[in-house]
């Protein structure tokens, strides 16, 4: 079923896909497809057609004489392309679309990570099955590309937009073919981005490096608490600090017609301050003193987003992303730091309904990023 070596694989779907073969289990091979994210190749001019369904690729096998359907696991996904682009599906829907019960399904065909996968009735039935096990393609995993970059400037900037990636389960140090997929990359741009062509996403890319959209409240909330803490030597009381938001608002009106903002975000900014050192994530006194992070860390991910949209090509979009990564560094001393200072904001912007889940998904993710060994965070110098 599967030929080849798995000390090189690019991510750790190829791996356990390598091992499963290798031992000659099917059913390991079925149960680590049934989680992955699997991608079939199309040109951008049928992508693009409204309403145009393409049917499932399909290529003579000579060697082994038969018609097979190639996909390819994330970690196979080829260089760049203007013009081709990849639609992510998955064993389930495979099954659902299959045309011809003599055909086969090849998984990464011609290279060590491949596998042949027959493809009759009870053979899709068992595809569903895996697909059922397996529950899709994971979130909340820090996922790897060996060959791609893994230390250096581009690294570095690539690792800023991380906890989207590990959110989404995709791939961080990936400038590659596609971020998630054609389709998705696409209407991720168009919502809530508003980036419909090239011009759009330069102009959101300049608004996020300037950090315009985190927020001018909640920022102008923090900065007057580093505007106390360097007039009185330390950090301000709560009750200093809340005063002099509430002057500030009425002396210029910062907050336009609604102080009670200010004041529900000063009300958040403390609540988690307090939650994080209770949590170990800030030491006893410790503070998050900017949002930025929010914006260069989307950012990055925009600028991922528009290469996989082929708004911009691979040049363009590491020069970007570098852009970013100067702007980063202006305004954080660490990783811990602009982690915090991410996760922060992403707090205090949804903090509606039950903020629990919200939380406790952003304590995985920033942990995810400053303790996991195989981090970006613990293996690249913030300086």
């Amino acid at each position: 079923m599967t030929t080849g070596s798995w000390a090189a694989a690019p991510t750790r779907t190829e791996r356990l896909l390598y091992e499963a073969g290798a031992r000659g289990d099917r059913a390991a091979v079925l149960d680590v497809l049934g989680g992955a994210r699997l991608y079939v190749l199309q040109a951008r001019v049928h992508a693009d057609a409204p309403g145009y369904v393409p049917p499932l690729p399909s290529q003579r096998d000579k060697a082994a004489r038969r018609t097979v359907v190639p996909v390819l696991t994330e970690g196979m996904l080829p260089p760049w392309h203007p013009d081709w682009v990849f639609q992510q599906t998955t064993l389930p829907r495979l099954a659902a679309a299959w045309q011809h019960d003599r055909w086969w399904l090849a998984v990464n065909p011609g290279t060590p990570y491949e596998a042949a996968l027959p493809a009759r009735a009870a053979d899709r039935r068992a595809w569903q099955e895996a697909g059922a096990r397996g529950g899709g393609p994971a979130r909340l995993r820090l996922l790897t590309h060996a060959g791609e970059q893994l230390h250096g400037p581009v690294a570095h900037a690539l690792a800023l937009g991380a906890h989207l990636a590990v959110l989404n389960g995709l791939v961080w140090n990936g400038l590659r073919a596609q971020y998630e997929d054609y389709p998705s990359d696409v209407a991720r741009l168009r919502h809530p981005w508003a980036v419909h062509h090239r011009a759009d996403f330069r102009d959101t890319l300049r608004t996020l490096i300037a950090t315009r959209l985190v927020g001018r409240v909640p920022e102008s909330v923090l900065g007057i608490r580093r505007t106390l803490t360097a007039r009185l030597g330390a950090a301000p009381s709560g009750e200093q600090w809340a005063a002099a938001v509430g002057t500030a608002s009425e002396r210029d009106d910062r907050y336009g017609e609604d102080p009670a903002e200010a004041r529900e975000f000063l009300r958040r900014i403390t609540h988690y301050e307090e939650r994080f050192r209770a949590d170990g994530l800030l030491p006893p006194g410790g503070r998050v003193d900017t949002l930025a992070a929010f914006d260069h860390g989307r950012a990055v991910n925009v600028v991922r987003l528009a290469l996989g949209a082929r708004y911009c090509d691979p040049q363009e979009a590491e020069e970007s992303v570098l852009r970013v990564l100067e702007a980063a560094r202006r305004t954080y001393g660490s990783w811990e730091e602009f982690s915090l200072g991410y996760v922060l904001a992403r707090l205090i912007h949804f903090d509606e309904g039950d903020p629990e889940p919200m939380y406790q998904e952003s304590l995985a993710l920033h942990r995810a990023l400053t303790q996991d060994p195989s981090s970006p965070y613990r293996n690249i110098p913030w300086s």
